[in-house]
């Protein structure tokens, strides 16, 4: 029987949960945004978002797809979509998540089988509050290239090697951007709007 446990944040951990209730969640949630689930080996998160990470969440998105499209990058953004691996019994939904080198691999596909399709290239992860479940070690498990985290300062860059995760400076997914680039337009992005935002980015790019 599923026993509940109260993380020091909005989310909540079930503990001994099957994969096939895991799974039966996932199908009774398909068509909403929020809650964002988590499986690990039997231990099930449920956070739903704020207004402030879902802010920041966007914001680098944006940042990706402006940067994408000045440098004429292919990307498949695939937002918090589910992924999971049975045999692994490992399940998340990030924040966001895109696809650069692997996206002919999977674009036009309905559903992704991680058993066969490549996981995203790059995951971005929204880590203003403590997190109940550690989801850093499901990336590095199903082999996510590279994972972006941000803790409403500082925007960490982490590149996988074997298997573990590896600080970096820069992004070996997509050129130019830096972990203090990102930082930096993150803190930016709190005063001023959407379109001044844009425009300072695309600006900084071109002058590169």
């Amino acid at each position: 029987m599923a026993t509940l446990q109260k993380p020091p944040d909005p989310s909540v951990v079930l503990e001994n949960v099957s994969w096939k209730t895991y799974e039966d969640l996932l199908t009774d949630l398909a068509d909403s945004s929020a809650p964002r689930l988590t499986y690990d080996r039997g231990v099930l998160g449920i956070m739903s978002p704020s207004a402030e990470h879902e802010r920041l969440n966007r914001t680098l998105a944006l940042l990706v797809e402006v940067l994408a499209e000045e440098l004429s990058i292919e990307t498949e953004n695939l937002g918090s979509a589910t992924f999971r691996r049975e045999d692994l019994e490992r399940g998340f939904e990030p924040d966001s998540c895109f696809y650069v080198g692997n996206v002919d691999r999977i674009r036009g596909k309905k559903h992704l089988d991680l058993g066969v399709d490549p996981p995203p290239d790059l995951v971005i992860e929204i880590d203003i509050t403590s997190s109940s479940i550690d989801k850093v070690s499901i990336y590095a498990q199903v082999g996510v290239p590279e994972l972006w985290r941000y803790d409403g300062t500082t925007l960490q860059i982490a590149c996988l090697e074997g298997a573990a995760y590896v600080t970096s400076s820069s992004s070996a997914v997509l050129p130019l951007l830096t972990a203090a680039t990102l930082s930096d337009f993150l803190a930016q992005s709190r005063h001023c709007t959407r379109l001044e935002l844009i425009k300072a980015f695309r600006d900084w790019i071109r002058g590169r």
